[in-house]
């Protein structure tokens, strides 16, 4: 097992089972792995830091090498904080390449000493994506092959408030 700290970064906006598998991946490739929650990103959130915290914490919590924090700003400068030398990153289908690839070699102007892995996602859940799950969700589709238990409950509750 390497000694090196990964970074796994996302807005995880709602955190699927395409995310889980990378991270559970991700888990036995490192010897310790942090994901970070982003807590502001460019686009329009479904639920707050805190939830997302707390969902992903809840489907990672079997993984002892995995801790789980929020971030904010530069994802570099956040990886620079937690001293990570990698960044990791799931690919689902070959679009994903061309931005991740972009982003990787931002990232290495900025902080030379991280390097980005990218794992492709496992067929399964190539389709799957956070926007594509709500999407779902609020027209009534069944999303429970895509997302854990716990997840579909934090879905209907905010769908609930959102309604009321």
């Amino acid at each position: 097992m390497s000694t090196h700290t990964a970074l796994y970064p996302g807005s995880f906006d709602p955190v699927h089972y395409g995310h889980i598998d990378i991270a559970q991946r991700a888990a036995k490739i490192f010897e310790r792995l942090i994901v970070g929650v982003y807590d502001r990103p460019g686009k329009s959130l479904f639920f707050s830091t805190e939830v997302r915290l707390t969902l992903m914490r809840s489907v990672l919590q079997d993984l002892p090498n995995v801790e789980v924090c929020a971030y904010s700003g530069l994802t570099v400068a956040f990886a620079k904080s937690i001293q990570a030398q990698v960044l990791v990153r799931g690919l689902r289908v070959v679009s994903d390449f061309e931005l991740e690839y972009q982003m990787a070699l931002t990232n290495q102007q900025l902080y030379p000493e991280l390097d980005t892995v990218c794992l492709m996602t496992r067929h399964e859940y190539a389709f799957l994506s956070s926007s594509l799950i709500k999407e779902i969700f609020m027209v009534g589709g069944d999303v429970g092959k895509m997302v854990p238990a716990i997840v579909q409950k934090a879905l209907a509750d905010r769908l609930s408030q959102l309604r009321s």
